[in-house]
This record gives structure tokens, sequence and C-alpha cells, in this order.
């Protein structure tokens, strides 16, 4: 498994909040939500893209934006309509006053805007929680990425269109791995351009030994992983091995694995029904004395901690509010 596959892997996009907004000029939304991670493709018509500090950028029909949080950004008609709305945290909205909406409502299922039958439709996939195994690359990202239709070929805009407005059983699973298929794909692409800084390990992924090395500690990280034993695997020498991995990689294996079984630790350790023994256990520590104590040395924190401070954090939330039901 690499760590893109990770995004499918470890907490993925669960009850991630998908929108439909079909709108007419003039519009302007600002999105102060502080969600870590949010995609909005461009079904039809055009839209400008304006994060905080930073510059304008036309979208049109088939672009994709990547925008990465938790800085506030605004979605407009032109960059100079003054915002209309204001998504808060929770997918709270209001007016740009903080008053009630007016202009903009509920049109259907997982719709919005100021029309039936907008000039401008985008799709909105915004992930709330996000994994730690995949946090480093999207970490790698920019705040805002911009692949444009004719930059990459994917089926996948068109099929989230068509699939955010359905209503049938299973359709919240649907959508989410749509989603992670989108983001995924997105991924792929930009980090294969030239102008991308991808880390060093997500290179090292197509050297032909550390390659297959990295895929190992990925796929088995509870097995008792040396140098030597991931050497064999490999078929090359316990020096080779060190050298060619620390050149491409930027670290040892070990500490590479390390901190890869602690991102999974962590992420584990957000199902309340794991027992940190049994996180251990999986993640290849002996003990949960073993785990705490390379979980507090590396992160700071034991994961006793860890877990009572995800339980503090305010989680993707149901459909409660009246704003949300009608999005549901």
């Amino acid at each position: 498994m690499d760590v893109v596959a990770g995004l499918l892997n470890g907490p993925r996009a669960q009850g991630a909040f998908l929108l439909r907004s079909s709108l007419v000029a003039p519009w302007s939304l600002r999105i102060q939500d502080e969600a870590p991670l949010t995609l909005v493709a461009v079904v039809r018509g055009t839209a400008w893209v304006i994060p905080e500090g930073g510059a304008a950028t036309e979208l049109h029909p088939g672009d994709v934006a990547i925008l990465r949080g938790p800085d506030p950004y605004t979605f407009a008609d032109d960059p100079a309509t003054a915002p209309q709305a204001v998504i808060h945290p929770g997918q709270h909205c209001t007016a740009a006053d903080g008053g009630e909406l007016s202009d903009l409502a509920s049109l259907g299922i997982r719709t919005w805007g100021n029309t039936d039958d907008g000039a401008t439709i985008l799709i909105t996939g915004t992930y709330q929680v996000l994994s730690e195994i995949c946090r480093p690359l999207l970490d790698a990202l920019p705040p805002l990425v911009v692949l444009r239709y004719d930059a990459w070929d994917s089926p996948l805009v068109p099929l989230l269109a068509s699939e955010v407005v359905k209503d049938e059983p299973g359709q919240d699973a649907v959508l989410d791995r749509v989603l992670d298929l989108l983001l995924i794909a997105a991924l792929r692409t930009w980090f294969a351009r030239p102008e991308a800084d991808p880390p060093p390990w997500y290179r090292a992924q197509s050297d032909p030994v550390v390659g297959t090395a990295l895929r190992l500690l990925h796929d088995a990280p509870e097995r008792p992983w040396t140098v030597a034993r991931l050497a064999v695997e490999t078929n090359v020498s316990r020096a080779a091995l060190a050298r060619r991995f620390a050149e491409l990689v930027g670290e040892p294996p070990m500490a590479y694995l390390t901190s890869w079984r602690l991102a999974l630790a962590a992420d584990l350790l957000r199902d309340p029904e794991l027992t940190i023994g049994q996180v251990a256990e999986r993640v290849g520590y002996g003990s949960s004395f073993a785990l705490s104590t390379a979980f507090k040395r590396v992160r700071g924190i034991s994961p006793r901690e860890h877990r009572a401070e995800i339980a503090r954090t305010p989680q993707p939330i149901a459909a409660t509010t009246p704003w949300q039901r009608r999005l549901a």
C-alpha cells in the first residue's frame, strides 16, 4: 500500500460534506469553515476562487480546485462581487452580516443556490477529518491547486455531478468513495507535474529497491522489521539498502517505519472499540507500554492523551440544524 492509497484505507471521507451549487450572477460565497481539505469542481459555467491573501484564479468547466485549510477563501462570479453568504465551521451558513440568508436557499437533494438552473454549477466536497498517514502528503500541497480540464483525463467530475443529486440506499457511501477517487486522481496528477514539490518518500516509491521497501513497510508494519530483514526482502545488501533509502527518503528505514507506525496508531486510536494494546499489536509494538513510550517520545503526548484530544475535537456532525437538514 502506498501513502496515496492510504487515503482510501485510513479514516476516509466518511460523511463528507458534499454540495451542488446552482448559481446565477451576481454571487459570492466566503468559506471559513476551517476544514482541512476541500475539492471544488466546476460542472458548468465559470467561477473565480480567491484564497485569503492570494491571487484570484478563474475556473472553467471540468476544472478542479483543491484548497488546503484552514485558511478562508472565496468563490464568486467575479472577484469584485461582495460575499453574500459565509460558510462557518460545521457548515453553518449565514448572510455576510451574520443574519439569515435571503437570496440563497435549498433547491433539492444536496443542492442549494439562487436559481434552479444556474449558469454556474459547482460540486463541493469537504473533508472534515484527515488521515494521519496521508497528512504529510497533503501538507506538501500549496494552499490552492488548480487542475485544468484539458490537463488530465478523468471521468470522475461528471460521475460525482450525477451521483450527488441521487437519494438512494447507500448513497452517502457512494459519494464518499467517488470523492476519495477524485482526490487521489487529482493528487497523482498534481505531484507528477514539474512545478510540484512532493515529499522525498513520494518520489522514492518509483525506485525499484526503495519503492519495494516502502511497500513492505506500509503493507505489514506489524512485522518485526530490521534493516537486515528488509534488505533480504529487497535482494540487496544491508549497507546498500540503508544508504539508498537514506539518500532517497531523507531518513533511515527504521526511522521512517517508526513515523509510519505512529501515524497508523494515531488513526486507529480514533476507534473507541480498540484498546491501546490492540492498536499497539496492529502497528508492530509488543505492548501498550512500548507504543505509549514511542508515541510520547515522537508526538509529545501519550496515546491516551491523543484519544482524549480527539474526543474533545468537534467531529463531523449529523444533519441536525435546519441548514444541514436542507442539504441532507
